[in-house]
């Protein structure tokens, strides 16, 4: 196969994994086609190249994917816990023991009362717990 072919193949790999989320698998045959190029270049046999490019590729995958998985998952937001004690303004009136919208940190949340008692519009709260997708709000 010629030189280039690894090149192009390389690139669409890297465009393949930046597309779609977070798997972190075609990043590691791209690059290992990059590794190949070179090969491709200096006349080895399609057999071998296919043949190092399984080897190369998979010894990434193997080795790499753990570490950069947990690496860029430790970066990616806020544990829910660190929300607790943050203060959220209420978006819509929270009628008694129903579900209304408050604003934490820019964004919108389901939001319930922990007292049940009801919350108006524009109020500002301070989050007692995190439940799921729902944040629950006291009245300051």
């Amino acid at each position: 196969m010629e030189w280039w072919v690894w090149v192009v193949m390389g690139v669409v790999l890297l465009v393949v994994e930046m597309a779609t989320p977070g798997g972190l698998f075609a990043v590691f045959f791209g690059i290992g086609a990059f590794v190949i190029a070179p090969v491709a270049a200096s006349g080895a046999s399609p057999a071998f190249q296919w043949a190092l490019y399984t080897v190369v590729s998979l010894a990434l995958l193997l080795t790499l994917r753990n570490s950069l998985a947990k690496r860029f998952n430790a970066r990616s937001g806020v544990p829910v816990e660190n929300l607790v004690g943050e203060h959220a303004v209420l978006l819509e009136d929270l009628p008694a023991g129903g579900e209304g919208r408050a604003e934490l940190r820019g964004t919108p949340w389901a939001a319930r009362s922990t007292t049940g008692a009801a919350l108006s519009k524009g109020q500002r709260c301070r989050v007692e717990r995190v439940d799921g997708l729902t944040i629950w709000l006291r009245a300051e």
